[in-house]
C-alpha cells in the first residue's frame, strides 16, 4: 500500500468532520499535517499495543488539531477516542493524555440499541433513531439527570452528529455496561444512542474530559474504501 496516498486520503476524509468546513475552498489547508516523529511513534503504539485502528487514530488527531487551530477546545490536553469498530465486549473508549503521550483511561462503552447487538453496524444523526452517531464532538457541561451525573456533547460533524444536543446524546452511567452483564449476555447492554459508561467509572471519566475537550467516535464505515481495496493501492 502506498502510505502517502493513504495518508492524503485520510486527511481528506477528516476534512468533513468540522461543521461547515465542506463549504470552504480552503478546508483542506485547515487540517494540520502532523509531522512530529514522536507522534508517529506513539500512534504506532496506540495501534499495536492497544488495538486502536490506525484510521481512527489519524482521523481523531487531525480532527483534534483542526479544532485546536480554531481555538474551539477549552481543554486541549486530552483526546478521547471511541472505537465502534470493536465489539461491545471489548474496552473501546480511550482517554489520551496528549501532553505526556500516554493513555490515562480505558473503558467499556455502549452503543445505541438500533445500531447493532454486540457489534455496531448502523448509525444515525436523526431524533428517535436510537442509534449512535459518529464523528467529532466537543464535550460540554455536566448536569444531574435521570441517569445521574452526565455530560453533554456538541456534535461538530455536519450531517453526522450535529443533532447530538437536540437528541440528548450525552455521556452517562448505566448498570448494563459491566463485565457482569457480559458474563450473562455475551455483550453489554445498549443505550438510546448515548455512549453510556460503567456506573463505577462514569464520574471519573466525565470529570477528566468535561468542559471542552475533543471526543472522536470511529467506525470503519467512515472510510468509504475497504481494507482490501486499500491494500491494492499502488
Amino acid at each position: 500500500m502506498n502510505r502517502y496516498i493513504l495518508t492524503v486520503f485520510l486527511f481528506f476524509i477528516s476534512g468533513i468532520f468540522l461543521h461547515g468546513m465542506q463549504k470552504s475552498e480552503n478546508s483542506l489547508r485547515e487540517i494540520v499535517n502532523i509531522n512530529d516523529s514522536s507522534y508517529f511513534s506513539w500512534k504506532k503504539s496506540l495501534t499495536d499495543s492497544y488495538g486502536i485502528p490506525s484510521p481512527a487514530v489519524n482521523l481523531a488527531f487531525n480532527g483534534y488539531f483542526a479544532l485546536k487551530s480554531k481555538n474551539l477546545l477549552q481543554n486541549d490536553s486530552l483526546l478521547t477516542i471511541i472505537d465502534f469498530s470493536s465489539p461491545s465486549t471489548e474496552k473501546r473508549l480511550f482517554v489520551l493524555d496528549l501532553k505526556n503521550n500516554k493513555i490515562v483511561k480505558i473503558s467499556l462503552v455502549a452503543h445505541g440499541m438500533n445500531s447493532g447487538v454486540n457489534i455496531a453496524e448502523s448509525f444515525s444523526n436523526e431524533p428517535n433513531s436510537k442509534q449512535s452517531s459518529l464523528g467529532l464532538f466537543i464535550t460540554s457541561e455536566t448536569y444531574n439527570g435521570k441517569h445521574g451525573y452526565s455530560l453533554r456533547l456538541d456534535g461538530m460533524s455536519n450531517g453526522l452528529n450535529d443533532h447530538a444536543r437536540d437528541r440528548a446524546i450525552v455521556i452517562h452511567g448505566a448498570n448494563y455496561v459491566s463485565e457482569s452483564f457480559i458474563e450473562k449476555n455475551d455483550r453489554i447492554g445498549r443505550s438510546f444512542g448515548c455512549p453510556a459508561l460503567p456506573d463505577y467509572e462514569v464520574v471519573e471519566i466525565i470529570n477528566l474530559i468535561k468542559d471542552g475537550s475533543c471526543l472522536f467516535i470511529y467506525h470503519q464505515s467512515l472510510i468509504p474504501i475497504s481494507q482490501t481495496d486499500l491494500e491494492k493501492l499502488p
